[in-house]
């Protein structure tokens, strides 16, 4: 076999359940692929309905209009055009499968599904879709496709199985979202396909966010000694010719890789962006308190959406600094958007006289912290309302897991860009913001907050003289104890080898088991680990276990 394959690679931003949109998308892709000559173009996984569809694919409906959509992109190829590799939601025999379709010739010419169904972290596809068999490869143009989706790279069975029925390249379309240092991942998993069978591998992903996943792209080949012979830029949409010729070399661009705090916040900035957009909001609000939570959530609504759709609200009570104050004001000035000072102590003061009676001979206490911060985040909701900006939460992965916010108050929102971002990350980021902006970033080429944002202890600002470290352990030492409960997964007693007094990880753990209810009425946000709080990471509300350790 000599023959030689022109290949597109469509790094797209389908849009779930805009099945019509995405359709639209595809043929956008096979145009520019046309005009490069290619004789393929490899869409990512589930390109047609976009990725994941989760409970769509229950409704026939749907699938009805996934296959009206699939019939009109394969009548396309009858124009002696390109051929699609695409992705579908597809009934066969009646059975629901994660399929990819061969559209060549005005036809569907090849069918293959989905062998290995993720049943994990975030990946629920058991419960919606039926494995299908092995495949086989898939004839196109003198050449045998070894198509596998996604998941099935992760196994050696299918690339074994496509080796042994003499594929000339391996073809994987993805939908793998995006987690810290998971591009190197997929690269070693890729390498050993290779090694294992001796054939070169494509990978394509797609980029975009989708409620809190959020997908990177950075597609690559590798040739059949493993090494990487192409590499698409990481966060942005791209469609690229790709010659093969067996036994030739895999040759293409190779877009630098970031590093670690780079893509963190592209993706941040990424996620927001598209779930604002997608969800066909003008804009959004935020509370700008001065501190470095709300300064870093604002850098990247500007860097995502631009100054214009960036809406800053400052709430300020009795107990505000005027170094919080002039804060604020820097951050938005710095930013270039839109600040205004709605001050909160009208309301605290007409909710202590409503609730007087009912509170008469108890002392203040948290309660009234409390008030305070439901009363800012009646603020932001009214504004939203009135009109139109989604609310955006600033809260982190510190306070979340340690129950540290407060229920209906600085909890409001529709997003919540920080929600798996430790507080230790959220002092990273802004240090770096500061000395760089991302790659089609919209705010300034330069700092985004003053020094002293970053610098000063932070603080609620909920009564007099307060700083967080009144309540928590400090940052690092709370970061550390969470990763290893979250992320690791650990019991206690492992947990204290790590170098951790017993009775401060005691303390940690019961905080973060309290707070399960509250994170149960949080608004999504961006993961970034591999334990966000969501659906990745799913315990019980009433749960005695804690209370046994």
């Amino acid at each position: 076999m000599t023959n030689a394959l022109a290949f597109a690679l469509a790094q797209i931003n389908p849009v779930v359940g805009d099945v019509a949109g995405n359709a639209a998308l595809i043929r956008r892709a096979r145009a520019q692929a046309a005009a490069d000559g290619a004789q393929l173009v490899v869409t990512p996984e589930l390109s047609v309905s976009g990725y994941p569809p989760e409970d769509l694919v229950l409704k026939g409906a749907f699938l009805d209009a996934v296959a009206d959509a699939v019939a009109g992109l394969a009548a396309d190829t009858a124009d002696g055009g390109p051929a699609l590799l695409v992705g579908a939601p597809w009934l066969v025999d009646g059975r629901r499968h994660n399929a990819c379709l061969l559209l060549d010739g005005g036809r569907v010419a090849a069918l293959r599904l989905k062998h290995h169904l993720p049943n994990y972290g975030v990946f629920d596809e058991a419960r919606v879709f039926v494995p299908g068999p092995l495949p086989e490869p898939i004839r196109f143009r003198g050449v045998n496709l070894g198509v596998m989706v996604c998941e099935d790279m992760w196994y050696a069975d299918v690339a074994a199985a496509l080796a042994e029925q003499c594929a000339d390249i391996l073809v994987v379309p993805n939908g793998s979202p995006f987690e810290v240092d998971k591009a190197g991942a997929r690269l070693r998993l890729a390498a050993m396909r290779t090694a294992e069978t001796g054939l070169p591998l494509v990978y394509v992903n797609q980029v975009g966010g989708q409620d809190e996943l959020v997908f990177d792209g950075g597609s690559f080949a590798l040739d059949a000694g493993g090494r990487v012979g192409l590499r698409l830029p990481a966060w942005r949409e791209t469609v690229t010719a790709l010659r093969w010729r067996p036994g030739g070399p895999v040759e293409g661009p190779l877009a630098p890789e970031p590093d670690s705090e780079e893509a963190v916040y592209q993706a941040l900035v990424l996620g927001l962006r598209d779930y604002v957009d997608k969800n066909g909001f003008p804009g959004v609000v935020l509370g700008l308190s001065g501190g470095i939570d709300s300064a870093l959530c604002a850098a990247i609504a500007v860097d995502a959406l631009g100054p214009r759709r960036v809406w800053c609200v400052m709430m300020p009570s009795p107990y505000t600094s005027a170094d919080s104050l002039e804060d604020a004001a820097l951050v938005a000035g710095m930013l270039g958007c839109r600040l205004d000072t709605v001050g909160i102590e009208p309301a605290m003061g007409a909710f202590g006289d409503m609730l007087a009676p009912l509170f008469a001979g108890r002392d203040a206490d948290i309660t009234e912290e409390n008030l305070q911060s439901r009363a800012r985040g009646l603020t932001l909701m009214g504004l939203s309302n009135k009109f139109g900006p989604m609310v955006l939460s600033t809260g982190n992965k510190s306070e979340m897991s340690a129950g540290y916010a407060t229920l209906y108050g600085d909890m409001c929102g529709g997003y919540a860009v920080l929600k798996d971002v430790y507080k230790t990350q959220v002092f990273a980021l802004s240090v770096r913001r500061n000395h760089w902006r991302p790659e089609g970033g919209l705010g300034p080429d330069g700092p985004a907050m003053p020094a002293r944002v970053i610098t000063k202890p932070p603080s609620a600002e909920l009564k007099p003289n307060q700083t967080d470290q009144d309540t928590l352990p400090p940052y690092d030492m709370l970061d550390g104890i969470l990763a290893c409960l979250i992320e690791g997964e650990m019991s206690l007693a492992e947990t204290v080898a790590q170098g951790y007094d017993e009775a401060v990880v005691r303390r940690v753990w019961r905080m973060l088991d309290r707070a399960e209810y509250k994170r149960r009425q949080a608004p999504p946000g961006v993961k970034i680990t591999g334990r966000s709080f969501g659906r990745d990471r799913r315990y019980p509300i009433t749960n005695g276990f804690t209370k046994s350790v």
